[in-house]
């Protein structure tokens, strides 16, 4: 076994059909989710994930049909149908059934899947500066976990394998950086921890608040701010946070190559402490 859904009541193995041609979700991209991650027992801030499945929903004018207490309790279930240990991701989803552009909030569906994924290496990203931007909230859900935005994810990604890389740096409107395509992105220079300060074009990751939380209490110097591209090419150290890989070296960002420094370090080995000391499991 692979993958399991929970769907209508039932668990079920593989990839269950959900949608047909006349669901809102498959023609009209009503759909919101989230993912979690369970990995070495743990399955860190996965009540946080839910948490904010139930948000992305309200978010999209979708009505909720469980809670996010009871997706939790789902989610736990799940896991422990797979063998202890395994690796996976853990993607809850609401989507409308029925509605004309506007969804139908009455028809709200909900599946949760998990599915085996194994922890990505630390080897190390490559990443490039994408073409592609973050769109505003005023054009697009940016305030949802919604999976209308993440073509232009999926673009910027094709874009970076194209060139032999990972990752793509994304731009928001003004010109700053946002996010990688698939992770929030974290700079250090002359001992400034940085990171884009949320401003509406995306997510403020949980894994991100994580961190950021657990090196301000180690004295690092943490700051939410304007980020530009120019200032990756020349900092001391990049690096990456997000639910896929959690926190993630940066060698390379366009031409420059870096090496794992000292606070990626301490921010892997402080996240990793404090899962295992907060196993939800």
């Amino acid at each position: 076994m692979t993958s399991l859904t929970f769907v209508d009541g039932e668990w079920l193995e593989g990839n269950p059909g959900i949608m047909g041609p006349m669901s809102h979700g498959s023609w009209m991209a009503s759909t919101v989710f989230d993912g979690a991650r369970v990995f070495e027992d743990t399955a860190p801030d996965l009540d946080r994930h839910c948490d904010r499945l139930i948000a992305s929903a309200h978010a999209m004018d979708l009505q909720p049909v469980v809670t996010a207490s009871e997706v939790l309790e789902l989610a736990l279930e799940g896991v422990n149908r797979f063998p202890r240990g395994t690796a996976l991701y853990v993607r809850p989803m609401f989507w409308a059934e029925s509605g004309f552009v506007a969804p139908d909030p009455q028809s709200t569906r909900f599946c949760l899947t998990l599915h085996q994924s194994a922890m990505p290496e630390p080897a190390g990203l490559k990443v490039i500066l994408s073409r592609y931007r973050r769109p505003l909230p005023e054009s697009a859900p940016t305030d949802a976990k919604a999976a209308c935005l993440y073509p232009v994810s999926g673009r910027a990604l094709r874009e970076a394998q194209a060139r032999g890389c990972h990752n793509a740096v994304m731009l928001d409107a003004l010109g700053n950086v946002a996010e990688l395509a698939t992770a929030n992105i974290w700079l250090v220079k002359d001992g400034e921890v940085a990171t884009p300060a949320p401003n509406g074009t995306f997510l403020n990751g949980i894994t991100k608040q994580r961190v950021q939380a657990l090196l301000r209490q180690q004295g690092h110097h943490v700051v939410e701010r304007r980020v530009t591209f120019d200032e990756l090419t020349r900092a001391d150290e990049v690096f990456s946070t997000g639910n896929y890989g959690k926190v993630m070296p940066i060698v390379q960002v366009e031409d420059r190559d870096l090496q794992p420094g000292p606070v990626y370090t301490a921010a892997r080995k402080l996240y990793w402490e404090w899962a295992h000391a907060h196993p939800l499991l």
